[in-house]
């Protein structure tokens, strides 16, 4: 299997960071420092590397450096399943004429969009606002899950976006008193191929992540879950034909305009899916587990997740982990550094205290963080 790799990586006017650069060595890199220092801006800035909005789905705008023209870039020099590469991604300054759209370059030659990236790396991360998943809303675990299977398949971030634009224009056009009703099959025939679509293929993710977690079970030292998805278009398609799926959508939709146009929106479909996830070890729903248990069974998720991406792409996903270990104990934190050693990926992490990461071992180096410049340990 392929490891994705960064060697080097250069921050141009990317929120605190007007100009940075910092050269990697080993698989393990560590960035400390105070808060504010810029530690999750700079995973934050890898993040956008990869198919997506980044790790805190940020307007493109919002990352520019304020004291700068409004205009940002983030490069690297990767090793990945293409081997070595320069990717690099930004906005130009307001007023330019491509100031309005990300731009993504490969050995500085334009590609048409960040999905390009996944020829090269896979990347999973795992942030402090994601701590709160299991007891926050429906939207936010089809979120984090999504991003899951956009690790897999890259393309599944445009299949999402595109089916969520097809709903809007079925929508607005419900809004219209007299709509035309052959106007309106052809948004739902387009509708229902979306969505089968972008079922389909969290449907195939879960079972195989359902696997891997039972598989990976007690040799791990995080504890199991159980996972399934809660949305009868993804269950559907386990045993019937996705034509089938689609046509039974389409008569959904059909049926419930009136429904739907009183309400505003589409109540059917799988943009109102849900995860749903137990805690193994004492067969209940997570988000009635303890705050740790809760912690402990993301970075069981995550790691069994980044398993997964490797056995189905080849290429070791790349794991940008921000304040991983802040509330693990000395056990669990050894434990956590072990098991993405036998991982073999390369690995971002982020923390105040170097003291945390002192069994990081020869594979690690660690970075401080402040004021918006990176520097080695020395």
């Amino acid at each position: 299997m392929t490891p994705s790799r960064i060697h080097r990586l250069s921050l141009t006017h990317f929120r605190n960071y007007r100009a940075a650069s910092v050269q990697v060595r080993r698989d393990m890199v560590v960035l400390v420092g105070p808060n504010g220092a810029g530690k999750t801006n700079c995973l934050e800035a890898i993040s956008f590397l990869s198919p997506g909005r980044g790790l805190r789905r940020a307007r493109l705008e919002d990352v520019a450096d304020n004291q700068g023209d409004g205009s940002w870039a983030v490069s690297a020099e990767v090793e990945g399943a293409l081997g070595l590469a320069t990717l690099g991604t930004g906005i130009d300054a307001p007023g330019t004429e491509a100031s309005s759209s990300r731009r993504c370059r490969i050995d500085r030659e334009p590609v048409g969009s960040a999905a390009a990236f996944g020829d090269h790396l896979r990347m999973v991360w795992l942030t402090p606002a994601m701590d709160g998943l299991f007891l926050g809303a429906a939207s936010e675990r089809r979120r984090f899950f999504d991003r899951l299977v956009l690790a897999i398949d890259s393309e599944h971030s445009s299949r999402v976006s595109a089916l969520e634009r097809s709903l809007r224009s079925r929508n607005r056009l419900l809004e219209v008193r007299n709509y035309d009703d052959h106007w309106c099959d052809a948004i739902e025939r387009e509708t229902a191929e979306l969505a089968v679509a972008v079922a389909a293929t969290r449907g195939q993710t879960v079972t195989r992540l359902a696997a891997m977690l039972r598989e990976r079970g007690a040799a791990s030292a995080f504890p199991s879950a159980q996972i399934m998805l809660d949305g009868w278009m993804e269950n559907a398609l386990v045993n019937e034909s996705a034509t089938a799926v689609e046509d039974r959508y389409r008569d959904i939709l059909r049926a419930s305009r009136a429904r739907d146009a009183a309400a505003g929106r589409t109540l059917d479909g799988p943009h109102l899916t849900d995860l749903q996830v137990i805690y193994a070890p004492k067969n209940m729903p997570a988000r009635d587990a303890s705050t740790g248990e809760q912690k402990a069974l993301l970075i069981g998720l995550v790691l069994a997740h980044a398993t997964l991406v490797a056995e189905m792409t080849g290429i070791v996903p790349l794991l940008l982990l921000d304040e991983v270990v802040a509330h693990l104990d000395p056990v669990r934190r050894r434990a956590l550094f072990d098991e993405l050693a036998k991982l073999g990926a390369q690995v971002w992490m982020t923390g105040a205290d170097p003291a945390a990461f002192v069994d990081i071992g020869e594979t690690g180096e660690i970075f401080d963080v402040e004021s918006g410049q990176v520097s080695r340990r020395s």
